[in-house]
């Protein structure tokens, strides 16, 4: 683990940004993360994208992160999408049920363009829902609703 991480953003719209992370996002490194991202939001990008390629680690820490930027674009009106999230950190995600919240997307270009194509439609900006069909036979999906995590830092627990 390494006590530096550095954010690479590029603004290929108004209002989007795509931000490259590099370093472990851990205890040490998480509030500069957090930091540096809402400043993105807050300068007039409120809808993100955070390549996580070059990330080599996450805790707890980063994960909280993670979700405190995702209330920041919402907050801002826009939201927070994830891509090439290392496997290890993708099952931090799934094991959490963060992943039905936080879309995640193979690569930036892929999240890019879901998230131009939503912006611009107004379709949702949620991650992944699970479906199930009532019991009533009427054949109408029903939302399931994602498990809470409850982290060190409780931040995930308000994910709804």
């Amino acid at each position: 683990m390494t006590a530096t991480l550095q954010l690479t953003v590029q603004h290929p719209r108004p209002g989007l940004a795509v931000a490259t992370v590099a370093g472990d996002v851990d205890m040490h490194t998480a509030d500069t993360l957090r930091h540096e991202a809402s400043d993105v939001i807050r300068r007039g990008s409120p809808h993100l994208v955070l390549d996580l390629s070059q990330v080599g680690f996450c805790d707890s820490a980063g994960l909280s992160a993670l979700i405190g930027l995702w209330h920041a674009a919402q907050a801002a009106g826009g939201a927070l999408r994830l891509a090439n999230v290392p496997d290890r950190l993708m099952r931090m995600l799934v094991l959490t049920g963060v992943d039905a919240v936080l879309p995640v997307h193979a690569t930036a270009t892929e999240a890019f363009t879901a998230m131009t194509a939503a912006r611009f439609t107004g379709a949702g900006e949620h991650g992944s829902r699970t479906h199930a069909s009532s019991g009533g036979g009427a054949g109408e999906p029903t939302e399931v609703e994602p498990p809470a995590c409850d982290s060190a830092h409780g931040s995930a627990a308000h994910l709804s």
